[in-house]
């Protein structure tokens, strides 16, 4: 499975030699299209640990990714190992509203009055 996201690379750790033969490189980025921003670690193998390496923490990035899943001894791995990593432009901010307002509930409010409505003394005694 083939997946693609953009985000700011916050991360970048250094390379790990595994085994003899089996080297690996994590980086985590900063993905903000939703309301809260997520980090997500991804992972380099192989030849392709030094696909980071141009880029500062900061800069941002487009991902291109497998997603890979294992078991071992009962218990069970997920794993986002990346194929490419390229510049990607910086994302604009989207305004997020600070406070959205809970469903109304109960009687109604006079403000929720539509407007031009007169408010006069129409009790029979």
């Amino acid at each position: 499975m083939s997946f693609e996201v953009a985000g700011k690379l916050i991360k970048k750790y250094e390379i790990e030699n595994k085994t003899g033969t089996f080297q690996a490189r994590e980086f985590v980025i900063e993905v903000t299209e939703g309301r809260y921003p997520e980090y997500v670690k991804f992972q380099l193998t192989q030849e392709r640990c030094g696909l980071i390496d141009p880029y500062n923490e900061g800069d941002w990035v487009k991902v291109s990714f497998d997603l890979r899943g294992r078991e071992w001894q009962g218990k069970y791995f997920t794993n986002l190992n990346a194929w490419r990593v390229e510049k990607a432009e910086a994302a604009a901010p989207t305004a997020q509203p600070n406070y959205v307002a809970p469903p109304q509930t109960g009687f109604p409010a006079a403000a929720d009055e539509p407007p031009g409505a007169e408010f006069g003394d129409d009790l029979p005694f």
